[in-house]
């Protein structure tokens, strides 16, 4: 069993050691320190999990990543849907605009289901993307609106958002990315990684929106995560090269084993880590 990588052990221990500290008049909005989600539909399978990072963990701070996942509609014509969010831990509002974010993003995909699922069955890109890129405009229109009332800067009240479209239809195998802000999306194909958003020459605001409509290969594994994730998988080499041995040629790992895939430690990273993995059949 792997303990960690690289050559020095992380600061901070690998299990919980402090809970947050709890009002007795707000027990609804504990946040556990794990959450997994999984699905299989048609052609593919999905592993979600968000995980509070070692540090929090250290210092009995909650969860500031937010995990959602959702079928909206039935039969073929249903979308899953798994957004995620991730917030600076030195904001005071971050967990909850993380939250705020993923729940108005979604709602918002839901009440355009049949509409997104058209577009995506007729390949109508451009139509996706200004519709995605209105609601999540809409979504961060709101966090600043939040931000004012609560006398918060707009950038204290704030969270990188990412979203993963899969249909239902086992005969549909375009999957559609979108965000904005800190994260990123990884594929999986060969047994090489590739950064799906790689800043290119003419890149602008790294907060712009983000999107991607790609047609999915057998084989293929989609990783979508907040920036406690995409830092390590973008900067240290020992965590793209262990999840590749570990995923690529292997069937889909169950939750547990996913978790475990998704925690592996290094020094200098101890922020939530928070992702959503895509096996192709």
């Amino acid at each position: 069993m792997v303990a960690y990588l690289g050559d020095r052990p992380p600061t901070y221990a690998a299990e919980p050691i402090a809970l947050p500290a709890a009002d007795p008049a707000g027990l609804g909005s504990l946040t556990p320190d794990t959450v997994l989600e999984g699905a299989q539909y048609g052609g593919y399978t999905l592993r979600a999990a968000s995980v509070r990072g070692d540090s929090a963990r250290f210092r009995g701070e909650a969860r500031r990543d937010f995990l959602l996942t959702a079928r909206f509609g039935t039969g073929p014509d249903a979308l899953v849907l798994v957004v995620l969010a991730g917030g600076d831990r030195s904001a005071p509002g971050a967990a909850e605009a993380a939250a705020e974010l993923c729940r108005s993003v979604a709602a918002a995909v839901g009440r355009s289901q049949e509409r997104l699922s058209q577009d995506i069955r007729d390949g109508r890109r451009e139509a996706l993307r200004s519709g995605l890129q209105r609601l999540t405009d809409r979504g961060y229109g709101q966090l600043r609106a939040r931000a004012a009332e609560l006398g918060l800067p707009e950038d204290g009240y704030t969270a990188g958002l990412r979203g993963l479209l899969l249909p239902v239809d086992p005969g549909c195998r375009t999957r559609i990315c979108f965000g904005a802000g800190a994260g990123g999306l990884f594929r999986l194909r060969d047994g090489q990684w590739r950064d799906l958003e790689e800043p290119g020459p003419a890149s602008g605001d790294p907060a712009a929106f983000r999107f991607r409509a790609s047609v999915a290969r057998p084989g293929d594994t989609l990783l979508l995560c907040s920036g406690g994730l995409a830092d390590p998988m973008r900067e240290e080499r020992p965590l793209s090269a262990e999840l590749s041995a570990r995923w690529a040629d292997a069937p889909p790992p169950g939750l547990a084993a996913f978790l475990a895939d998704t925690q592996l430690r290094l020094k200098g990273y101890a922020d939530d880590r928070t992702a959503a993995a895509v096996w192709e059949a």
